[in-house]
């Protein structure tokens, strides 16, 4: 009895030990300790998904969000704005001024509250409820949010929570069994069943992934490394996923988390399509940033590119057909000091192949400035190899001085607004040559005054046609007697506004 007695003593004393000191741990770190006792088994798991569904489905709740009297962008559906191109117009939305609600669903990652969802579920909110499993419900707080991955870490005030055991999204493979679990339509914790149909897929559902012109004149101007990059490299899914499932776990059937769900393709808004999940060993760098920094280190190579095939090389001229096709090389960036040069070709990130533009983003997204990776890549028909070092956002320039002439009509700062290329299928959809998408809305500003939704295609500003936020800025001053024109289309058709 003694010796039985001084055992669990020491068992409990090692607990606390770990459980006082596990705040600097990493999420990964974390899991290790959670689950150090578990057996490895096949991912893939058994046919059976009852003790995977029973293992996860306490560990993701439901989240409400709430807005406050603002405009209707901000209150959208977690599915809405953004993703309008991808689950259709439905009619249209209704330009209202009136309090909105949504709903989405995360998953608790450690035992004091930490939980993962999509930034667009939280973005904006000005009150975050979370609905735990056994019906308690509290108050979040954002920890952290990215839209270029499109991840939010929020956190509750509560303890000794149910959490999901994150897997290796690395290992997933294609007509692997996987389930979606959340919360869709305003349903109680739902679990459906699918198999992973595609892997590495990008969909441009986010914001424009590749630097632009603008953007190389902004880094000559500022130093500044364009940021405005997505990460899209999503785990393509038949598994039923439904509006309010945004932030929910994608789990294999050894009920492992494998993915945050993120996004669906439909045209109705429904599933009558497949879904889309983040990977979450992408997720994992970016989440253990949020708890660290409150915001995302990213590290960055330096370089613009075009992703390869058949269309592309004789465009080009080059004989290869897969790999990525250097197209510009930033100054004084990673990969610039190590030698690459306009028209090299990546091929290799590491041991991996990069066929696409996901293959090297997501693991380029997975590391931190300072960082180093090898590349492959082929020049004057030899494979080479190199390693870069990954660099931040800024490099350490003077800006120079700002004129301080004013134009007449409407300023860009007035606007209130941020905008985006429109993709080719966007304008085809809409039938226009040229437009902007525009992707926030500021508060009190004249976008909001007017009732802009975030998704609508500003085509011309002051009779000029815009396909960038320079060529906004540029077209403003140029207005008739003070006056500034601002012509777009959306899901109601085209409207015109004009301001002094």
């Amino acid at each position: 009895m003694l010796a039985a007695f001084i055992g669990g003593a020491a068992a409990i004393g090692g607990y606390k030990m770990l459980e006082r000191h596990d705040d600097g741990l990493s999420f990964t770190e974390q899991q290790k300790v959670l689950f150090a006792s578990n057996p490895k088994i096949s991912s893939a798991g058994a046919v059976d998904f009852v003790e995977a569904a029973a293992a996860v489905s306490p560990a993701v709740v439901h989240i409400r969000t709430s807005y406050g009297n603002k405009s209707s962008d901000d209150g959208a559906s977690p599915f809405g704005d953004m993703f309008e191109d991808f689950f259709g117009g439905g009619g249209g939305r209704r330009m209202q001024r009136t309090p909105r609600a949504a709903s989405g669903s995360g998953v608790i990652l450690t035992p004091d509250g930490y939980i993962v969802t999509n930034n667009h579920v939280v973005e904006n909110a000005s009150k975050i409820e979370v609905i735990l499993s056994d019906r308690r419900k509290v108050s979040a707080t954002v920890i952290g949010k990215d839209p270029n991955t499109d991840l939010a870490l929020i956190k509750v005030d509560a303890n000794n929570l149910p959490v999901v055991k994150m897997g290796n999204s690395d290992n997933v493979q294609i007509g692997e069994w996987v389930l979606a679990v959340g919360f869709p339509l305003d349903l109680q914790t739902t679990v459906t069943a699918g198999i992973v149909s595609a892997k590495a897929r990008s969909i441009g559902i986010l914001a424009r992934s590749q630097p632009t012109e603008e953007d190389y004149e902004e880094y000559q101007r500022t130093g500044k490394i364009p940021t405005n990059s997505s990460i899209e490299s999503y785990i393509q899914t038949d598994a039923a996923i439904n509006p309010g499932n945004s932030g929910g776990a994608l789990i294999n059937a050894n009920g492992e988390l494998i993915g945050i769900n993120a996004a669906i393709a439909s045209q109705t808004g429904m599933n009558v399509g497949y879904g889309f999940a983040i990977p979450v060993n992408l997720a994992k760098k970016i989440l253990d940033d949020f708890k660290k920094y409150g915001a995302v280190k990213r590290g960055y190579i330096g370089v613009s590119f075009v992703p390869l095939d058949a269309d592309q090389a004789e465009k080009l001229e080059v004989k290869d057909i897969s790999g990525l096709y250097v197209s510009e090389v930033l100054p004084n960036s990673g990969a610039a000091a190590a030698g690459l040069r306009k028209g090299d070709i990546i091929k290799k990130v590491g041991d991996v192949e990069i066929y696409d533009s996901p293959d090297l983003q997501e693991k380029i997204g997975r590391l931190s400035p300072g960082d180093k990776v090898q590349l492959t890549y082929l020049r004057e028909g030899q494979l080479k190899n190199v390693n870069v070092t990954l660099k931040g956002e800024t490099k350490d320039v003077t800006k120079p001085a700002v004129a301080a002439n004013k134009p007449t009509g409407a300023s860009f700062d007035r606007l209130g607004a941020s905008f985006a290329p429109a993709s080719a299928a966007l304008k085809a959809k809409f039938g226009v040559k040229s437009g902007v998408i525009v992707t926030g809305i500021e508060q009190g500003k004249l976008f909001d005054a007017w009732e802009v939704p975030k998704g609508v295609v500003i085509t011309s500003v002051n009779g000029q046609p815009v396909n960038s936020s320079k060529d906004v800025e540029t077209a403003l001053p140029n207005s008739r007697n003070g006056m500034t024109t601002i012509t777009g289309v959306g899901p109601q058709g085209t409207f015109t506004y004009s301001v002094n």
